[in-house]
């Protein structure tokens, strides 16, 4: 496990065990929370699994949807968001996100939303459904799980990366990824699609394997509960590229979307959606191309603020790192994002 998820399963842990959770949630449970999903499945991941925290089990998902109506919260769609941040409600609402378009989410997560009667959002990035785009996170964990060693050249420096074992593939991972992260994306993918070809992997049958296809998202789509955003054509993090590249990919994925489905497409995610993947001149762009609300990554509870910047929303994570009822309790009181963003009600920079 990561230092990062050290530290929040300690965080939580010690909001447990205080029950700041009950005794602060009135001032920071704000009027609703936006949950954000990726993958819905059984748990087949090995030791070596560093992109497990994209992943929960159907158990967990429905176990997540049962606590959220215990607490009190009502699901509502995106479109009816801006309508009741402006007017409030004598409820908290739950918004639930998923993001890029899996297969397994029509597999495992829609059932249980039907027995839940919970309408979705489902954010779709139009290069997967193509079947071209690239899971770089996933082609890195492949390429590593396959490789004894992982070598590569970034901004100048040589890197030699033992990973003949699990511990030693976490660290080549964690090390990889973060290095570049920190770069240009360009970089990124070329150094990834080098270490997936020494692997002998090829992207695009990942892909195809993992996301919905066109035919399967119109079948998709046509359920009732479900709503369709957009997600960029080939999730890119918009804040590393120019312009045009940017609007290019935030107006092109919801026409594409449109034009394939048939459905209107009012909503969208920013890829990664972190504040070095996603800012102010991409919110503006959202706002610009005419979606009614853009969700970012920024943890954190929706307050009535967020009516007048609903291209800047908050949306917390639900970890499949810390997959139990004490987490979501406290994810739900909106205490640790109260501390996360000390005292803070909107993060917009």
């Amino acid at each position: 496990m990561s230092l990062k998820s050290t530290i929040i399963r300690t965080g939580l842990r010690a909001i447990d065990w205080s029950r700041a959770d009950i005794w602060l949630a009135p001032v920071a449970r704000g009027d609703g929370v936006i949950l954000m999903f990726h993958h819905v499945r059984p748990a087949t991941f090995g030791a070596f699994a560093p992109n497990r925290l994209l992943e929960i089990t159907p158990e967990f998902f429905e176990t997540v949807l049962q606590m959220v109506q215990s607490a009190g919260f009502e699901f509502i769609g995106l479109d009816a968001l801006p309508e009741r941040l402006a007017k409030g409600g004598s409820r908290p609402f739950a918004v639930l996100t998923f993001d890029d378009g899996y297969r397994d989410n029509a597999e495992h997560a829609l059932p249980i939303l039907r027995r839940h009667g919970a309408p979705a959002t489902f954010y779709i990035t139009t290069g997967f459904a193509d079947g071209h785009g690239r899971l770089w996170w996933l082609e890195l964990e492949e390429a590593i799980r396959r490789l004894d060693r992982v070598i590569f050249t970034h901004a100048g420096r040589d890197f030699d990366l033992p990973a003949r074992d699990d511990a030693e593939k976490q660290i080549a991972f964690e090390t990889t990824y973060w290095r570049l992260r920190g770069g240009d994306e360009g970089t990124l993918l070329a150094v990834i699609a080098d270490l997936a070809g020494q692997a002998g992997i090829e992207s695009r049958l990942l892909t195809k394997g993992l996301c919905m296809n066109w035919d399967e998202l119109a079948a998709f789509a046509a359920n009732p509960l479900i709503t369709i955003g957009a997600h960029t054509v080939s999730h890119p993090m918009l804040a590393k590229h120019d312009d045009t590249t940017a609007q290019f990919e935030i107006v092109e994925s919801r026409e594409r979307i449109a034009a394939r489905l048939g459905v209107p497409v009012n909503h969208f995610a920013y890829p990664v959606g972190d504040p070095g993947s996603a800012g102010p001149r991409d919110f503006a762009l959202a706002r610009e191309a005419g979606f009614t609300t853009a969700v970012t990554t920024r943890p954190g509870h929706v307050f009535s603020g967020h009516a007048a910047h609903p291209h800047v929303l908050p949306r917390v994570s639900v970890n499949g790192l810390h997959q139990s009822r004490n987490t979501i309790r406290s994810l739900l009181s909106g205490v640790p994002f109260m501390l996360w963003n000390k005292g803070r009600r909107l993060n917009l920079d």
